[in-house]
């Protein structure tokens, strides 16, 4: 089976660096833009009736595997050092690299989406949205495994008042702390792609602090 995108997502980040690592941690907005083929009005008729949407995607920017797939994965979540099944992960490494995630549709701007809470790259390809059905999609008596909590924002966070990004967008993705799991240097300064630029902050004692942009 052979498929193509029927629209692009366009956000905040630039880089696969900072994004949540689920849909629905933040409050940041984005827009679907359907391409040429799909940008038909009648293909929007009753989507406004649905709060929230299932967007599936492509996870564009992972580089080409070499060799065969790996059966397992080191999550986030458990430190980056713990090896779990893939079939246990929605780690982007998987023999079909697809996402799925859930966000809250804002509105219908013409013949594009606005939606909430999205974990996408500027630029990813989207191959399907589909309404999300709380009868049928929401089973909050679900074990999770080792991810049944949401993670927390533990990071407090200090921007400047002259920082030209949308601080609070910036607060809210920032306080999940977007290092890699496994890193922990206060020394270390990152740059993070956000809104057109790149955001340079440290992290030190549980408050990360933006230094500067470019």
């Amino acid at each position: 089976m052979e498929i193509k995108p029927v629209a692009y997502y366009k956000g905040p980040f630039g880089s696969k660096f900072g994004i949540p690592r689920q849909s629905g941690l933040t409050k940041l907005e984005g827009r679907i833009v359907f391409t040429d083929e799909y940008r038909v009005r009648e293909a929007l008729r009753g989507l406004e009736g649905f709060s929230r949407l299932w967007l599936i995607w492509g996870f564009s920017a992972n580089k080409p595997a070499k060799g065969e797939w790996q059966p397992t994965v080191r999550p986030p979540r458990l430190g980056g050092n713990t090896a779990m099944g893939v079939w246990a992960t929605r780690s982007p490494y998987r023999p079909n690299p697809l996402g799925l995630s859930c966000v809250e549709l804002i509105k219908v701007d013409d013949l594009e989406l606005v939606v909430r809470g999205a974990d996408l790259m500027d630029g990813t390809p989207i191959y399907d949205i589909k309404p999300y059905i709380a009868y049928a999609d929401s089973f909050p008596d679900a074990r999770c495994g080792f991810a049944a909590e949401a993670p927390e924002k533990k990071l407090k966070v200090v921007i400047p008042e002259d920082c030209p990004l949308d601080r609070e967008a910036l607060a809210d993705v920032l306080a999940l702390d977007p290092r890699p799991a496994y890193q922990d240097k206060p020394e270390k300064e990152y740059a993070m792609p956000f809104g057109g630029r790149e955001v340079l902050f440290r992290v030190e004692n549980g408050v990360l602090t933006v230094t500067g942009w470019r």
